[in-house]
C-alpha cells in the first residue's frame, strides 16, 4: 500500500479507527512525522491531541539503527535493543552519551512545543498513539512503556504500515493495534509514501495550534 502523504494516510488511519468515536480517547502523536495522521485521526474522532515525546537511539555508527528509545517522563523511560546493542559493539558510555543527547532534544522540543503547557491527563482514558510507520518498534514501545506508568485505561496503537513481526510485537504490547499495511518486504518507512518529506518544528507548532481548536476537533459532516 502506498500513501499519498501523511494526510492521506492520517484519514485512512481515521477511517479505520471508526469504533472508537464517541469513546473518551486522546490521541498522542509522534512527533514530527506522526503530527499529521494524528491531527487527521483526532478530528475525525471528536478527540483532544496531544504529543509523546519519543526519541529512538541510533547506534552511534549507524545512526538510523535503532539501538533504543527514550521517552520523556520523571524518570524518563528508556528501552534498549539488547540485541543491536550487542552486535554493534555500544559500551555502556556511548550508549548513555547518545541517551543524553536524545534527552537534550526531548528537552528542547518540550519547551517549543508545549509552551509550558502542561499534558492532557491520560488516566482512565484510551491512550492512541498515531506514528507514521513503524519499523523496529523501539520508539513505539518506549512510548508505550511510559505510558502505563500514567495508567490509562486501555493504549492503542495506529500506525499505516508496519513489518509482520514488530506488527506482532507491537498487538502484545498493547490493548489493540491498528495496523493498515504489513509488508513482508519492508525497507524505510519514506518508501509507502509519495510525499514523505521531512517536517519542521513550525509545522507540528501548527498543527497543534489547529488541533486545540473547536473547529479541528469537529469532524467534518
Amino acid at each position: 500500500m502506498i500513501f499519498e502523504d501523511r494526510v492521506e494516510a492520517g484519514q485512512k488511519l481515521a477511517a479505520a479507527l471508526g469504533a472508537y468515536r464517541g469513546q473518551d480517547v486522546v490521541v498522542l502523536a509522534l512527533p514530527r512525522g506522526g503530527v499529521p495522521l494524528g491531527f487527521e485521526v483526532a478530528r475525525a474522532l471528536g478527540a483532544p491531541m496531544d504529543l509523546l515525546l519519543v526519541r529512538k537511539l541510533g547506534v552511534p555508527t549507524h545512526p538510523e539503527l535503532a539501538m533504543g528509545a527514550v521517552m520523556d517522563g520523571t524518570p524518563p523511560v528508556v528501552i534498549r535493543n539488547e540485541d543491536v546493542v550487542r552486535q554493534a559493539w555500544v559500551s555502556g558510555d556511548e550508549f548513555n552519551a547518545v541517551r543524553d543527547r536524545e534527552l537534550a532534544e526531548i528537552d528542547r522540543r518540550r519547551t517549543r512545543y508545549l509552551a509550558g503547557r502542561q499534558p492532557i491527563d491520560v488516566r482512565g482514558r484510551i491512550a492512541l498513539i498515531v506514528d507514521d510507520g513503524v519499523a523496529t518498534g523501539a520508539t513505539v514501545k518506549a512510548a508505550i512503556a511510559g505510558l502505563r506508568q500514567l495508567e490509562p485505561a486501555k493504549i492503542v496503537v495506529a500506525v499505516p504500515v508496519a513489518p509482520p513481526d514488530t506488527a506482532g510485537e507491537l498487538r502484545q504490547a498493547t490493548d489493540d493495534a491498528v495496523i493498515l499495511d504489513e509488508p513482508v518486504s519492508f525497507g524505510a518507512i519514506g518508501c509507502f509514501y509519495r510525499d514523505f518529506h521531512q517536517l519542521s518544528d513550525d509545522d507540528v507548532i501548527d498543527l497543534m495550534s489547529k488541533a486545540r481548536s473547536r473547529d479541528a476537533q469537529v469532524p467534518d459532516h
